[in-house]
């Protein structure tokens, strides 16, 4: 078809205007339009998919492209993660989970595209905003300015991934996968920060990746005015509605972010977003804003492990994303999308080279129609009433449309997919415990030492700001102090103000409590407390927390954490303020500095049988374990330690806060991810540390999978597209290496509920269980029509049916 555009030619880094109205592009550049990406001088529409490669093994990479692949996406989308490959300066990482060119390939290999998000500063709910804390105390730099030294170092850094992917050729001009790249991340944000400092920066920093001539367009995300030919991208929940679109008639509209739901932190219960709201966002960007290219963040969320996430996110991340945090697909969000991709394919011609024009069909309704010279018509009919459905009229026929729904026409008359009905199989993921560690013989301990300031490693007479301090070698620093105390001054309270995340407090070696922060409570956290004092001299000891470095905001580099004010209260009398005292420090953990979280460390302790260790704060823990027979996922269940820190073989799985609970009372994870490519068969090490005093006897090592399967479509949904059937159907599956093993309820008619709560409603065949054992038991998938024939007959003619399923797999 004839492109009369204009035609952005990055390779050559000009517009070329075409006055043939015919695209003139080397074979293998990527360009773009108004309408789309162009690859190989064809317009694409392309569905995207997030999975950040540190975030899993390498192991699990070819499992979760295959799904994404089979799920209707394209793309797959990454971060450049900057810290984890540069921890020291001058020293790079590309090994295991950061094997970056690895994952790209692997990408390759199974025939999808790559969007690849260099920042440098990326956020993504990652320490530091991916930036290396080396850079923090480069002198005179401010972090994402007009500043020669940040510019200088993230320019060599952009410059060698970008080296990097052309010596692989990964370019797709060189033959590989890499369509588009990303310069920098949701700088707008924080531009007014800057004042002056912050135009020229965007301008610099466009101007540099474009230079660099990679042959595939930049980006930047929720940046407006990205200078031309970057082009700007929109990320949020409803970029549909609210992206003002490219700044440029000529660039796409692209949506980088289309969050599944929000980042868990501690305290909080995990964010679900419906399926139902995530397609009519995505159809709803296509229809209004020309949309091309949608991607999901995430589609694979993964582990943080180590101590990689921000302030306070969980271990756990996205876990609810289309493929869950162990891989497993998520029902029935994985599934709907497919079958809204599968129809946006259908109505590619008509949405890439049609004439748009749209219709109100209502006060709350209306029709975005694509309609090429040739005749080809797709149609979106969108109800944004949340409460009411609407029937409409649309090219003299009827439709109904579900409250807050999206039906899509691919040939602007027949309706193939409606955003609410939901015919994708739903699932319950279940833990089963299969080892527990509930013989204290098994376990042995060793207590961290409580240091004072006789044994400091250093001494000031100031509260120093603990992330330059610790360097983010650690989570912990010790503040301590000597303190004279008289029996005549009377009782004393310890009052400590701190920007740290959790404090522990300990006099003369023994515990007396804490305190700890919330990702959205006040900056400074207060311990106060009244505390027992000997005459004379007494050593009071602060262990300082963070839960993650800070992510996000302007002048990242002047953040403060830790101790800012002591003082000790004497009977209501002045306090006498502590913060210029001699202060002195250790960095970190004794058990963290010999590394005794491993096999070659574990010598250089006395471990001892766990007798009343249990439950004390500041101490390790070990033990040994088999793998789980089988190939699910396994996870160890923590819900009776408290907050801390667990290894296996040496690999840290992440932090744990199991005692920081949600409102509704629930801590905000119990179970934590243990990918299988670390066990080995036999004597596996589990390693912990606990803070606050947990009880290692009650924790399990538990398998993953999703055992329970339930379906619940109507007769008037329409027939999948996946499906041989011209009908609605019923399809159930179970995951590989499992069958169905029962059907514990089915009807046929008019059943009350969902796939959770569910019973007989006033309409019932009586032989729906027996049909659906006889199709699906002892079959790892099924398919059954809604069809009255299939059940013997209309139980009740006249009463709009629905078939409900709920089986279980083993």
């Amino acid at each position: 078809m004839a492109l009369k555009k204009v035609v952005v030619v990055l390779s050559m880094f000009v517009i070329i205007l075409v006055s043939s109205g015919e695209a003139t592009s080397v074979r293998g550049d990527v360009t773009y339009d108004g309408r789309a990406l162009i690859i190989n001088g064809t317009r694409r529409m392309l569905f995207s998919g997030s999975i950040h490669y540190p975030r899993s093994t390498p192991e699990m990479w070819p499992s979760l492209i295959a799904k994404a692949k089979k799920g209707g996406l394209d793309v797959i989308q990454t971060y450049v993660f900057w810290n984890a490959h540069e921890p020291i300066r001058g020293q790079f990482n590309f090994e295991g989970r950061y094997n970056l060119v690895r994952f790209i390939k692997e990408i390759q290999a199974q025939g999808l595209y790559v969007s690849l998000r260099m920042g440098p500063f990326i956020e993504s709910e990652w320490k530091y905003g991916g930036f290396p804390f080396w850079l923090h105390d480069v002198p005179g730099i401010v972090f994402r300015s007009d500043n020669e030294p940040f510019k200088f170092y993230m320019k060599s850094f952009v410059e060698k991934i970008v080296n990097m992917m052309k010596l692989e050729k990964l370019y797709y001009p060189q033959g590989g996968p890499i369509i588009i790249s990303q310069i920098e991340n949701e700088y707008q944000m924080v531009e007014p920060a800057f004042h002056e400092a912050g135009p020229p920066y965007v301008r610099w920093a466009a101007a540099m990746a474009v230079s660099l001539q990679t042959g595939v367009p930049w980006m930047m995300c929720k940046q407006d005015d990205a200078p031309d030919p970057v082009i700007n991208t929109c990320n949020g929940l409803k970029c549909g509605e609210t992206f003002a679109g490219p700044n440029s008639p000529t660039k796409p509209s692209l949506w980088t972010e289309n969050w599944t739901a929000r980042y868990p932190v501690y305290g909080k219960e995990p964010s679900m977003r419906r399926v139902e709201d995530l397609a009519f966002s995505v159809a709803l960007f296509i229809a209004r804003k020309n949309g091309s290219f949608v991607n999901y963040y995430m589609y694979h969320g993964g582990t943080n492990f180590g101590k990689s996430p921000s302030s306070y996110v969980t271990t756990s991340y996205y876990d609810r994303a289309p493929l869950d945090e162990y891989g497993l697909i998520w029902l029935p969000t994985w599934g709907h999308l497919r079958e809204l991709h599968a129809v946006i394919k259908l109505s590619s011609e008509p949405l890439l080279w049609g004439t748009y024009t749209n219709v109100s069909l209502g006060q709350l309704q209306e029709a975005h129609v694509f309609q090429t010279n040739s005749g080809k018509c797709a149609a979106f009919l969108v109800n944004f009433d949340e409460h009411l459905n609407a029937t409409v009229c649309f090219h003299n026929a009827t439709y109904e449309l579900p409250s807050k729904s999206i039906s899509i026409l691919p040939d602007c008359k027949s309706v193939a997919f409606n955003t609410a009905k939901v015919s994708a199989q739903y699932g319950n993921r279940s833990a089963r415990a299969v080892q527990s560690f509930d013989n204290a013989k098994k376990w042995m301990a060793f207590l961290d030492g409580v240091p004072n300031v006789h044994d400091a490693s250093f001494i000031t007479k100031e509260l120093l700001e603990q992330m330059s301090t610790t360097k983010d070698v650690t989570d912990y620093l010790w503040y301590t102090f000597s303190y004279n105390y008289k029996s005549s001054d009377g009782q004393q309270a310890l009052h400590v103000d701190s920007r740290a995340h959790v404090l522990h407090a300990f006099v003369n070696d023994e515990f007396v409590g804490s305190v700890h922060g919330s990702s959205d409570g006040p900056r400074i956290m207060t311990f106060e407390k009244d505390i027992s004092l000997r005459e004379g001299q007494n050593n009071l000891s602060l262990l300082s927390v963070m839960v993650g470095l800070p992510d996000s905001g302007a002048y990242l580099e002047k953040r403060f954490a830790g101790l800012r004010r002591v003082s000790i209260h004497c009977n209501g009398s002045r306090p006498q303020n502590l913060t210029n005292w001699l202060w002195g420090y250790q960095i970190g953990l004794l058990g963290e500095k010999l590394e005794i979280y491993t096999q070659k460390g574990l010598p250089k302790v006395d471990w001892k049988t766990v007798g009343s260790s249990i439950c004390k704060p500041l101490t390790w823990y070990k033990t040994t374990f088999h793998v789980p027979l089988g190939t699910n996922p396994v996870a160890l269940d923590l819900s009776s330690m408290g907050k801390g820190e667990v290894w296996i073989n040496g690999e840290s799985i992440g932090r744990y806060w199991v005692s920081f609970t949600s409102p509704n009372g629930q801590p905000s994870q119990t179970l934590y991810h243990v990918p299988r490519s670390f066990l080995k068969p036999f004597g596996n090490l589990l390693v912990l540390f606990e803070e606050l005093g947990g009880d290692p006897l009650g924790i399990t090592v538990n398998t993953i999978s999703v055992t329970h399967i339930c379906s619940n479509v109507a007769e008037s949904f329409s027939p999948s597209l996946f499906s041989k059937r011209k009908q609605p159907s019923v399809q159930l599956q179970c995951h590989e290496g499992q069958a169905i093993y029962s059907i514990k309820f089915a009807s046929y008619g008019n059943p009350i509920g969902d796939c959770e709560n569910y019973a007989l409603g006033t309409c019932h065949s009586v032989l729906s269980k027996a049909v659906m054992e006889k199709a699906c038991v002892g079959k790892r998938r099924c398919s059954i029509p809604i069809s009255a024939t299939k059940f013997g007959g209309d139980p009740c003619p006249g009463i709009a049916k629905s078939l409900l399923v709920v089986a279980d797999c083993v």
